[in-house]
Parts: C-alpha cells; sequence; structure tokens
C-alpha cells in the first residue's frame, strides 16, 4: 500500500532512477504467477533497499520473508566482497520463482536461502549482523526482533516493513492479531534503549532501526 496519491507515487518514480531489467521482470512475473503480488518490495522500496545496503556495504545480511526475491536482488547489489546475505521464507511453494531470479543474478553467489520456521533457523546462522530487513508474518516481528537484536552490531541497521499496516495502526477499532502485534512491536522498540528508530512513510511504513 502507498499512502501517496498515486500521481505522487509515479512522479516519484519516474524522477528515480530506473528500476533493473531482472528486477521488472521479477516484478512482472511476481504479478502473474503469485497469490498477493502487492507483497513484492516493488521499485521504489527496492531502489531505497539498494541504496542504504550501497551506502553501508555490509558483510552480513539478514532477511526474514523472502517472498519472490525482490527485496533480497535489491539488498544484495551493496554487500562487500565476500559477504552473505541470507533470506529465510516460510512458504517452499515460492522456491522455483525465487530459485529462477537468483540464479540470474551477478550475486548468485552471494544468496543464501533458507524454507521454514525463521524463529527455528535464525539461531543457526552463524555470525553477526549488519543490516537486518523484517517483512515476515507481523505477529512475530517483536519475537525476531529479539533475535537478532544482540546480533547486529553497533550502528548496524533493523529495517522493518508494513510498520503502518494501512493506516490501521493508529485506530484503536482495529484489533486483529497483526495490528495489535504492529503496534507492540513500534513500542517495544520506541522504548528500547539499545536503539533509535524512525518510521518512515516509505509505501506501508518503514521503520529503520539503529543499534547504538
Amino acid at each position: 500500500m502507498d499512502f501517496f496519491p498515486q500521481h505522487l507515487t509515479e512522479y516519484i518514480e519516474s524522477r528515480s532512477s530506473a528500476e533493473d531489467p531482472l528486477l521488472a521482470e521479477l516484478n512482472r512475473q511476481t504479478h502473474l504467477r503469485c497469490l498477493m503480488p502487492q507483497m513484492v518490495s516493488g521499485h521504489q522500496q527496492g531502489l531505497f533497499l539498494e541504496l542504504i545496503s550501497l551506502l553501508m556495504q555490509p558483510r552480513c545480511i539478514l532477511e526474514v520473508g523472502t517472498f519472490t526475491g525482490y527485496s533480497a536482488l535489491c539488498l544484495v547489489k551493496g554487500l562487500a566482497e565476500g559477504g552473505l546475505l541470507h533470506t529465510i521464507d516460510v512458504n517452499p511453494e515460492l522456491e522455483s520463482i525465487v530459485d529462477e531470479f537468483f540464479v540470474r543474478s551477478r550475486r548468485s553467489e552471494q544468496l543464501r536461502t533458507y524454507w521454514g520456521s525463521a524463529a527455528e533457523i535464525i539461531p543457526n546462522i552463524e555470525g553477526t549482523f549488519d543490516l537486518v530487513f523484517l517483512d515476515a508474518d507481523k505477529e512475530n516481528y517483536s519475537l525476531y526482533y529479539d533475535l537478532v537484536i544482540d546480533r547486529v552490531r553497533p550502528g548496524g541497521l533493523i529495517l522493518a516493513d508494513n510498520v503502518l499496516w494501512g493506516g490501521k495502526v493508529t485506530d484503536p477499532i482495529h484489533r486483529d492479531t497483526e495490528t495489535v502485534a504492529l503496534r507492540a512491536f513500534a513500542q517495544k522498540v520506541a522504548d528500547d534503549p539499545r536503539v533509535q528508530q524512525l518510521i518512515l512513510s516509505l509505501r506501508d511504513g518503514l521503520s529503520m532501526i539503529r543499534k547504538l
């Protein structure tokens, strides 16, 4: 979801760097082959993720929520030489499209995919994380945060997608589990003295969380 009027979104994208052809094809294939294709990061958010990664030059990225791999292909562009991106998704039905596009990336050797429960997989990934991107089941954002925060290096970033949840987080009438969980997550991070947090109104809301 985008909170900007469509004409402003079109203006922003038309004045931003062009979408990578591989990403444009993946975006199209996602809409042709997947249920809920709106879950794909897309051009505007993907370019933001790419620029953050290029600025940080991380050696280790963790992504929770692969979907069809669009965001991973953006994030991997900024990896330092020899670095790795670990991406986890619970839905193995997406594996064929992910593999199809990952193998075509010039950074394919730096991509590692995992299929299953992120809560079980994260503790088995070794090392310190420079950059974490959360874009999976909203009910478990607080759990994933707890699993990674002590492993994010000082100065490292956690990015969390969909934190505005279509605006429902500000309306007390909404008590569904995802909305309640996202409110709790935002408050948990805001109360954590180990980090700084800024919520950006990019698409459906993106939290930038910097480890102090």
